[in-house]
């Protein structure tokens, strides 16, 4: 069956609103009444959310990608829209400038539930409040090289479907478990401290204190299941996750540097912990 083709020509035009008019919030709260939609970038990251079991909506591309780089993707969804337009049109539509001119809209699953998740693993990441989706997509990406089970998030932790987390994360976000740990701002830190001690897990929290021991202490690596805490831009993990854990530790560093983007932090603690 040949790829139904559907040339742009107009800013408004239906079928192209997913990768124009919505906010990522609109993206995953407003569009379905269930579950919502994410949009992906680059023929590879795409891939990797077809194999991770998404089911793709629409594909959204420059002309010269219809029988180059997507061919294999539009082959592999025979039945999906491909709407296409000049390069400068994609960028006036998403407001953004393509690094790899392929996008395509994907439906959202329901992921399962952090108990789910922690009943198979022995190391976790725990992300408090971290804002940047940068840095959430570096950290998945860390995660998923460096041997972490999964990644558990905040409430109030950014979206690891946006579409620049899963850029950054180049489709990792799609290869490793990850959960909220609760719905609201009420269900952190007491209530998901708590809920992570129950499920057997001793947590690690990566900060400053006159108590913290280096990465490398070899009790950390001795732990069965163990919970690396890693806080927010700036301000860190919030002092009363840092009380309730059993431990704290630090990246040993030069005079004059006390600290790391936390998503270098969190690719060393991971290597750290590979390595025994």
């Amino acid at each position: 069956m040949p790829p139904m083709i559907i040339t742009v020509s107009d800013l408004n035009q239906p079928g192209v609103d997913v990768f124009a008019n919505l906010t990522e919030r609109e993206l995953r709260f407003s569009y379905e009444k269930k579950g919502g939609i994410f949009i992906a970038e680059s023929p590879k990251v795409i891939e990797r959310a077809l194999d991770a079991g998404y089911e793709p909506i629409s594909f959204l591309m420059e002309e010269k990608h219809i029988d180059g780089d997507a061919a294999f993707l539009i082959k592999r969804c025979p039945d999906l829209p491909v709407y296409t337009a000049s390069r400068s049109l994609l960028e006036s539509l998403t407001g953004f400038k393509l690094t790899r001119g392929v996008l395509c809209a994907f439906k959202r699953k329901d992921p399962p539930s952090f108990k789910e998740i922690c009943s198979k693993a022995c190391r976790i990441a725990v992300l408090e409040n971290i804002a940047d989706s940068t840095n959430v997509g570096a950290i998945f990406r860390s995660a998923a090289a460096l041997g972490i089970d999964a990644v558990l998030l905040t409430p109030e932790c950014a979206d690891p479907l946006s579409r620049r987390c899963i850029r950054v994360s180049m489709g990792n976000v799609f290869q490793i478990q990850w959960a909220r740990l609760g719905e609201s701002r009420e269900d952190w830190p007491e209530k998901g401290m708590k809920e992570l001690g129950q499920l057997g897990f001793k947590t690690l929290a990566m900060a400053l204190r006159n108590n913290s021991v280096d990465i490398d202490n070899p009790v950390l690596c001795e732990e069965k299941k163990l919970a690396v805490l890693l806080g927010t831009e700036g301000e860190g993990l919030l002092p009363q996750t840092i009380n309730a854990c059993d431990y704290v530790a630090k990246i040993p560093m030069k005079d004059g540097v006390d600290s790391l983007n936390v998503a270098a932090a969190a690719a060393i603690i991971f290597w750290e912990l590979r390595k025994r």
